[in-house]
């Protein structure tokens, strides 16, 4: 008899997206569109509820859709880093003390005199509950944007999204595609050293042996750099076609002017009070940033093989964290007081029905995304044990 259940959510997951192949890939800058989107409805809130269901969207998602591939585990590390700030801000409210006034005294502790030019500023004194409770939401904040990051970097392949760089950025790429390259091999190098000396029965560690190791890994790392400088120059790195002076500034102009409208327009979005001017500036700058990477790229004389398509799925995938981010936006302006639960006087956090539904909407990677291989491929049911036949005396 066939065991069909551990077959079941393989199956359901393959009739709800299909496999991904090389074909129907997702883009990998609609991952990290969706990223942004739920970070950029982390920082619009400090309901703990709310933050803690939009973690919880982007694990879940990042547990459905992760591959096997080693950038992919770098999820948890993200999130023990967020754990991490959230101490680190508790800490700093227990010892710098916190501008919320608290009624609550939990413990006091001794206060270190400070000159006058320090005024405002104090080490030690009372701690209140008020005080940790609004320094433990601002924490969680700050972890939530912390883990939408993570799961962009889980989810989206650096190789390929340095691929799809415009034309423009192509010299960059290559930079930082070298840069995450070299560091893995360094790393590879001192561990064979290492091993190569502990074989040789000599000492590996301490002062003598690190200057012993490092010298070698720093030669190979200098022949590395030289072959690799070589391999480029066969290959014609650094061409480029003729363009007219016009076009540069012009390209120059665009690229610098929008890229300061984005950084600009991102801020107003991170911060409460940059609502009204964030987006509009955000706009603009995109626009002209794509206007300057389209003619900057007119100069880059290279062909793209097996360009990434942005399809219908990627799409749903980027459009899901807009509608998150541009849900909680709105949520933030009609009703500010439930996206930001007061402390004094201490209150229980409520969870509102509409930011929550809006923040569900997240969710939809999980069924749209192509699935990936390794978690497609169904799990064969275990074979019955063969029984030991015994024959009857005759």
């Amino acid at each position: 008899m066939t065991d069909h259940t551990s077959a079941a959510p393989g199956a359901l997951r393959r009739r709800l997206a299909p496999e991904a192949h090389r074909s129907n890939a997702l883009h990998p800058g609609a991952w990290w569109v969706w990223a942004l989107g739920l970070g950029v409805a982390a920082s619009r809130t400090t309901n703990p509820l709310l933050l803690g269901l939009l973690i919880g969207v982007a694990g879940y998602v990042v547990a459905a859709r992760r591959t096997s591939a080693p950038w992919a585990r770098s999820y948890g590390a993200f999130v023990k880093l967020g754990l991490v700030v959230i101490a680190i801000r508790l800490v700093f409210a227990v010892v710098l003390g916190s501008p919320i006034p608290g009624t609550h005294v939990i413990v006091t502790l001794p206060e270190v005199p400070l000159p006058d030019w320090a005024k405002g500023v104090r080490i030690g004194g009372r701690v209140t509950a008020e005080g940790l409770l609004f320094a433990l939401y601002d924490g969680v904040r700050l972890a939530g944007l912390l883990i939408c990051v993570g799961a962009a970097n889980a989810l989206a392949s650096p190789a390929r999204l340095l691929k799809s760089l415009p034309g423009a950025l192509y010299e960059v790429g290559v930079a930082i595609v070298v840069a995450m390259t070299f560091a893995p091999n360094l790393i590879m190098d001192v561990q064979r050293l290492r091993a190569a000396r502990r074989l040789r029965g000599r000492a590996d560690k301490g002062i003598r042996g690190l200057l012993q190791v490092g010298l070698p890994v720093l030669e190979g790392a200098l022949e590395r750099s030289v072959a690799l400088a070589a391999a480029m120059d066969a290959r014609g790195f650094g061409r480029s076609a003729p363009v007219p002076a016009g076009v540069r500034r012009v390209t120059a102009f665009l690229t610098l002017g929008g890229l300061m409208g984005v950084c600009v327009g991102t801020y107003g979005l991170l911060t409460a009070d940059g609502t009204a001017y964030g987006l509009p500036v955000l706009a603009v700058g995109l626009l002209a940033a794509l206007a300057g990477l389209r003619l900057g790229g007119r100069r880059s004389v290279r062909t793209r093989y097996r360009p990434d398509p942005w399809g219908v799925r990627a799409w749903l995938v980027a459009g899901s964290g807009i509608a998150v981010a541009g849900l909680m936006i709105w949520a933030a302006t009609y009703d500010a007081s439930a996206l930001h639960p007061g402390v004094v006087p201490l209150t229980a956090p409520t969870l509102p029905l509409w930011p929550a539904a809006a923040v569900l909407i997240g969710l939809l990677p999980a069924f749209v995304a192509p699935v990936p291989a390794d978690a497609a491929a169904p799990v064969r049911p275990a074979r019955p044990a063969r029984t030991a036949r015994t024959e009857e005396p005759s």
